[in-house]
């Protein structure tokens, strides 16, 4: 089954796990536009991928970014129906840590945490806003919210920024749902866990296996995994106010 009747938008779509996202939208059928940060980096990956997809330079943190990003990628697919928030960001830090040779405590900086958020979950909000407003400015009469959470939503040391930014767009997740139901818009999330990304293909071997020790499954998630799920959550129209765990069974 194709999914053309699609017109979707994906945050962070220019690398990892997005570009996966929107490279298998436009596969099935889908009209997509994706966003991410700088104007050439997103023109050169818009024009890789190919496959009619439309790219927008964007900060998700910024106010005035999403309204414009939105309205313009509404305007050239004729509407939105499918909006995926998956562009995130990487602070990590432990709140305090003592120097071993100077006993000096070391703090999680304010830039550290409050850069997490702004992206991780206001960057969310205000895509999700924007997209719901056209949603009725435009009357599409059914229409989906897809958040990309975390396994470590549930609390992963090193990670209070980002554990606060993805357990609260799953709060949100569900309040949205509810929200706005009544306009035909549903809203779930997906939650990865560890998942095969230029980021963990970075990582020292003996430290990823380490990860992959504590995964039931023992293996890692591929990107095709997470986008399965998005998959799921499109094509079943009944799915509202839940997150989907694609973890291979691991609990932070």
């Amino acid at each position: 089954m194709q999914l053309d009747h699609v017109r979707a938008l994906v945050t962070g779509g220019a690398s990892g796990l997005g570009r996966h996202l929107v490279t298998r939208l436009a596969e099935s059928g889908a009209t997509v536009a994706f966003c991410d940060l700088g104007e050439d980096r997103v023109q050169q990956a818009a024009a890789e991928i190919g496959l009619g997809v439309r790219g927008f330079a964007c900060d998700v943190s910024s106010e005035d970014d999403v309204v414009a990003t939105v309205s313009a990628a509404a305007d050239a697919l004729g509407g939105l129906d499918l909006l995926v928030n998956n562009a995130g960001i990487f602070r990590d830090g432990l709140l305090i840590k003592p120097d071993k040779a100077t006993g000096e405590v070391r703090r999680m900086t304010l830039s550290q945490w409050q850069q997490v958020i702004d992206v991780d979950l206001t960057g969310p909000f205000l895509c999700a806003r924007e997209f719901a407003a056209q949603v009725v400015e435009r009357q599409v009469p059914a229409s989906l919210i897809v958040n990309i959470s975390s396994v470590a939503r549930h609390g992963n040391p090193g990670q209070s920024n980002y554990s606060a930014a993805k357990a609260g767009l799953v709060a949100d997740t569900r309040l949205w749902a509810v929200e706005l139901a009544r306009y035909g818009t549903r809203v779930a999330a997906v939650a990865p866990g560890f998942v095969r990304t230029p980021i963990l293909d970075a990582m020292r071997p003996e430290v990823l296996d380490g990860m992959v020790q504590r995964v039931p499954l023992r293996r890692v998630g591929e990107p095709e995994h997470i986008w399965q799920a998005v998959e799921f959550l499109i094509r079943c129209d009944y799915v509202t106010g839940t997150c989907v765990d694609v973890d291979g069974g691991i609990r932070l």
